[in-house]
């Protein structure tokens, strides 16, 4: 099987309209993203994973594969992290469907997604992410901004905060983990 960098890389050079880093995320950016997905009751989807950088660690941390559902619109991708994850769920969807894959009380998000200066793409998967997500359910979001990459008005119009996790230097580029969660009044 092809190394995790080579599919990368290849799939980056086919699809640079939908493989959006530059490298795959360090494996010190897979530990910031996903602090305390151990604890974490219910489902647990993960959205954009790529190689499974993230993955991989959240199964390595004692996540039972069947707590896991990766959301990946790349078919090579997604043929590659069905066979290095047995028994996680794999679905070749945008992240946009998540109200269509039939969960519900996810306890967490982890996203890969680029939601950057991207209002269309907030609304539509941070927004329906938080419509099937338990109550004090988490999306955690990566950013290459050193702000969080939903702003201010738009977490107020979703009812959400921001809280930074913190920022990985050891990642091509330098990374910031942001935390999300429904306001609580």
């Amino acid at each position: 099987m092809a190394s995790d960098f080579a599919v990368f890389i290849g799939q980056m050079m086919r699809n640079p309209m939908e493989v959006s880093a530059i490298a795959p995320s360090s494996a010190a950016v897979a530990r910031k993203m996903t602090e305390g997905v151990e604890k974490i009751k219910g489902p647990i989807l993960e959205i954009g994973p790529g190689t499974g950088s993230f993955t991989r660690v959240m199964l390595e941390r004692g996540v039972p594969p069947e707590q896991l559902i990766l959301m990946e619109l790349n078919p090579r991708f997604c043929e590659a992290l069905s066979q290095k994850f047995p028994g996680v769920r794999v679905l070749n969807r945008p992240a946009q469907e998540i109200g269509e894959i039939g969960v519900s009380d996810l306890g967490c998000v982890i996203s890969g997604v680029p939601v950057l200066a991207r209002p269309q793409i907030q609304r539509e998967v941070v927004g329906r992410a938080f419509e099937v997500m338990a109550p004090r359910g988490v999306f955690v979001q990566i950013t290459y901004s050193p702000n969080a990459p939903i702003p201010p008005e738009v977490q107020a119009e979703m009812g959400l905060v921001a809280t930074k996790r913190g920022t990985v230097w050891a990642n091509l580029p330098p990374a910031r983990v942001f935390e999300f969660r429904r306001h609580v009044q």
